[in-house]
C-alpha cells in the first residue's frame, strides 16, 4: 500500500519532466526553515502541497512512514529523494562510473578544479568569453551542479555524481538512450 503511494508520487513528479524529482527536493530545502536537512510530517505535507503534487493525507502518511525507517518522526531529504527516484539498471550505473573516472584524473575518488583542467574546456563558456568569470570560476560553477546542495565545497564525490545522474536517469525510460546520452556527453 505504501509502495503504491510512493509510486503514485514518483509518477506525478516524473510527469513534470526531467527536473520533477529534483524540483520537489528543492521545495523541501526551502521549507526546511531550521536547516536540519530533514522534515517532520507537517513540513512534508506542506512541501507536497506547495509543489502541487496531490496524494492525499492518508497516502502522504504512508509514504512518510515508509521512509521514516527509524521512526524518528522526521525524513532526511537525501533518503527521501533516493527512495523517490526509480532504481537504475547496472548498465546505467556503469556508464555513470566511467564518466566519473574520466573526470577524476588523479584517481583519488574526488573530482576537483584540478581534475577538470584539460578535460573540460571553459573557454567556450559565455561568462568566460565576456570576461565576467575566470577559468576557475567556470570550473567551480560546473562542479557546483554536481556537488551536494548543502556542501558546495568544490569537490564532487562519486556518490554526489551518481545522485545527480540518478535524477537525470529518472526522466529517461530507455537504458539505451541514457547510455548513448552519457557516452556522447562525456565522450566515452
Amino acid at each position: 500500500m505504501a509502495a503504491d503511494a510512493l509510486q503514485e508520487l514518483r509518477q506525478q513528479c516524473l510527469n513534470r519532466g526531467a527536473s520533477g524529482i529534483k524540483g520537489l527536493g528543492r521545495m523541501f530545502r526551502i521549507i526546511d526553515d531550521d536547516g536540519s536537512k530533514s522534515l517532520d510530517f507537517p513540513e512534508f505535507e506542506k512541501g507536497l502541497e506547495n509543489y502541487g503534487v496531490s496524494v492525499g493525507r492518508d497516502k502522504a502518511k504512508q509514504i512518510f512512514a515508509l521512509i521514516d525507517k527509524d521512526e524518528s518522526g522526521t525524513l532526511n531529504f537525501e533518503e527521501f529523494l533516493e527512495k523517490l527516484r526509480p532504481p537504475m539498471s547496472n548498465a546505467r550505473k556503469q556508464v555513470i562510473n566511467k564518466a566519473f573516472q574520466k573526470l577524476d584524473r588523479t584517481g583519488d575518488g574526488v573530482v576537483t578544479v584540478e581534475d577538470l583542467q584539460g578535460v573540460y574546456n571553459s573557454k567556450h563558456h559565455p561568462k568566460y568569453k565576456s570576461g565576467e568569470w575566470t577559468e576557475e570560476q567556470v570550473f567551480r560553477s560546473f562542479l557546483d551542479s554536481f556537488d551536494s546542495p548543502y556542501e558546495k565545497d568544490g569537490k564532487v564525490t562519486l556518490e554526489e555524481f551518481v545522485n545527480y545522474y540518478s535524477g537525470v536517469s529518472a526522466s529517461i525510460d530507455s537504458d539505451e538512450y541514457f547510455i548513448t546520452m552519457m557516452q556522447n556527453a562525456w565522450k566515452l
